[in-house]
C-alpha cells in the first residue's frame, strides 16, 4: 500500500486513483462506440480529484493516450485522405493560437461551440463530401484554433468529420481518434514547453491507458454489432446532449 502512495501524485488517494483507472475503461469504450462521450465524462470525472491547475494537462496527457490507442486499434479504418491535411491544419492552427492575443470570454466560445455542433449535427453542409484537402487543411486550423480557448473540440470535430464520413460508422470514429490525437499531442507539448511537471502523473496515467486501451478493444466488439443506422441515431443524440450541455455552461458563465 505505501508503494502505490509513493506512485501517485500528493493529495490523490488510493481509492481515487482506482476509480479514475476502472473509469478509464468505461469511458474509452464509450468513445470506441459512440465516437463521442468519453472525454467529456473523463474531464468531468478528473474535476472531482484532481487540482485545477493540473487538470487540462492530465486530462490532455489520458486522452492522448486514450485516442492514440484506439486509432491505431482501428488504423484499418483511419480515411488517410482525411488525416493527413487534418494534421498539417492542426499544426496551423495550433500555431496561430499560441500568437492570438485577443483572449474571447469562455462563456461566449461555449455557446458559439454549442450551437455550432447543433447545426452541423442536425443539417446538412452543402458540397461537404466534395470537401477538398485544402478545405480540411482549413476546417482542421479553425477546430486547433478553438482548442486554444475552449477544451470541447471533441464533439465539434465529430459533427464536422460526420459531414464527411457520412456512411461508414467506423472509418468516422477510427478518423475521429487520429484527428484527436493530434489535437491532445499538440496541447501536452504546449504544457511540457509551458513546464507542467507530468512526472509525478505518469505513473498514474500509464496505468490509465492501458486500462482505457482494454475498454477501446470491448467497445470497437460492440461497434461491430451496431448497425449503422442505430449508430448515426444515437450519436446524434450523443452530440446534441453534449452541445446542449455546452450551451448550459456557456450560459451559466454569463449570468
Amino acid at each position: 500500500m505505501e508503494l502505490v502512495a509513493a506512485l501517485l501524485p500528493d493529495g490523490l488517494g488510493a481509492a481515487a486513483a482506482l476509480l479514475l483507472v476502472v473509469a478509464s475503461f468505461f469511458t474509452s469504450a464509450l468513445t470506441a462506440v459512440f465516437g463521442v462521450g468519453g472525454g467529456v465524462a473523463m474531464l468531468a470525472l478528473l474535476g472531482l480529484f484532481v487540482p485545477v491547475a493540473a487538470l487540462i494537462p492530465v486530462h490532455g496527457m489520458v486522452q492522448l493516450g486514450s485516442n492514440t490507442g484506439r486509432a491505431w486499434h482501428q488504423r484499418a479504418h483511419i480515411r488517410h485522405g482525411i488525416a493527413a491535411p487534418f494534421f498539417l491544419g492542426s499544426l496551423a492552427g495550433a500555431a496561430a493560437g499560441a500568437w492570438f492575443v485577443v483572449q474571447l470570454p469562455d462563456a461566449v466560445l461555449k455557446v458559439v461551440l454549442g450551437l455550432f455542433v447543433l447545426t452541423v449535427t442536425w443539417t446538412k453542409i452543402p458540397g461537404a463530401a466534395r470537401l477538398g484537402r485544402a478545405g480540411l487543411a482549413a476546417g482542421s486550423a479553425v477546430l486547433a484554433l478553438a482548442g486554444m480557448f475552449v477544451g470541447a473540440t471533441g464533439p465539434l470535430l465529430s459533427a464536422f468529420l460526420a459531414q464527411l464520413i457520412p456512411d461508414d460508422r467506423k472509418a468516422l470514429i477510427a478518423t475521429h481518434a487520429a484527428g484527436m490525437t493530434v489535437q491532445h499531442g499538440l496541447k501536452v507539448a504546449a504544457f511540457a514547453l509551458a513546464g507542467f511537471a507530468f512526472a509525478r502523473w505518469l505513473p498514474l496515467v500509464l496505468v490509465m491507458i492501458a486500462c482505457g486501451y482494454l475498454g477501446t478493444v470491448y467497445g470497437s466488439r460492440l461497434l461491430d454489432r451496431l448497425p449503422e443506422e442505430g449508430f448515426r441515431r444515437w450519436f446524434r443524440i450523443a452530440l446534441t446532449l453534449l452541445a446542449l450541455d455546452l450551451m448550459r455552461r456557456g450560459l451559466a458563465g454569463l449570468l
